[in-house]
């Protein structure tokens, strides 16, 4: 996978000398409009070989709040600006710089808290061989993951009993079927908000 590394620190790099103009302007809004507290979310993430790492996003939920790890739409922790951000992804793009440094790649698994990395067994470990991305197969079938949460009684008991184990099913599949080019497909698939075939289903 040495192209898709080299790819990843490359296109890191030149999408943040790109993009630094909006990620200034989408720090000083948070400054604005959320008043006080940090600009970034920091959060410890199981990585590759299950190694933890800081993840880097922008803040989109009040400073002091209480909650599970499962964010579901309409939450009232989640601020009106954070809810613009949260929908069009743009929360994601500091996570350039964790491409960049090496801990997440453009393609692969979202990256867990260490509470749900410590409940695969057996074979689904596998998936910590990966380098985790900020898209990918699972990312792109629950795209509107928070949506879909928000129509369930019981939102941890869904993302725990269906989500969660789907997701690790996607991407074993994944794992053991790597392909740059559908790599790069998901990719444009992402930033256009396209669907499209994998593992014969739509995503």
């Amino acid at each position: 996978m040495f192209l898709k590394f080299l790819f990843d620190r490359i296109a890191a790099l030149c999408g943040l000398l790109v993009i630094w103009p909006i990620l200034l302007v989408v720090a000083i809004l948070i400054k604005i409009k959320m008043l006080g507290g940090p600009v970034l979310f920091t959060q410890k993430r199981v990585g590759k070989n299950g190694k933890l790492f800081t993840i880097y996003k922008f803040r989109s939920m009040t400073v002091s709040h209480s909650g599970s790890s499962v964010s579901v739409a309409g939450e009232s922790r989640i601020t009106p600006l954070g809810a613009k951000l949260r929908r069009y992804k743009i929360d994601e793009l500091p996570e350039l710089w964790n491409v960049f440094i090496g801990d997440m790649s453009f393609v692969g698994p979202r990256p867990d808290v260490p509470g749900y990395a410590d409940a695969l067994q057996g074979k689904d470990r596998d998936v910590l061989k990966l380098r985790p991305g900020i898209t990918g197969p699972a990312s792109l079938k629950y795209r509107n993951e928070e949506e879909l949460l928000a129509k369930v009684d019981d939102p941890q008991k869904y993302n725990d009993e269906v989500i969660f184990p789907d997701k690790v099913r996607i991407n074993l599949y994944y794992l053991h079927n790597y392909s740059f080019v559908k790599d790069i497909l998901m990719i444009f698939c992402t930033v256009l908000g396209r669907k499209m075939m994998y593992n014969g289903e739509l995503i």
